[in-house]
C-alpha cells in the first residue's frame, strides 16, 4: 500500500494518482476515473475533483493508496 502524506488539507484524486505514480498523467488520471476505475473507500468515484482528507484509501488497477497527515 502506497502512503501518500498531505501538505495541505486535501488532495485531489486526480493528483493523488499521478503523486503515487499509478498513471503517467492528468489527461490519463481523468480517463481512469471518468471511466469508474477508481475507488474511494470501497465507492466507485467519477469525480476527478474529489477531494481526499485524512483516512481515505483510494484503490486502482489493484494497488491501494492511503492518505496521511
Amino acid at each position: 500500500m502506497e502512503t501518500i502524506k498531505l501538505r495541505d488539507e486535501f488532495i485531489k484524486l486526480g493528483q493523488a494518482l499521478k503523486a503515487a505514480g499509478l498513471v503517467g498523467s492528468g489527461v490519463e488520471a481523468k480517463e481512469v476515473i471518468i471511466e469508474g476505475l477508481v475507488k474511494v473507500n470501497g465507492e466507485v468515484d467519477t469525480r476527478r475533483g474529489k477531494k481526499l482528507y485524512d483516512g481515505d484509501v483510494v484503490t486502482f488497477n489493484g494497488e491501494e493508496i492511503k492518505i496521511e497527515k
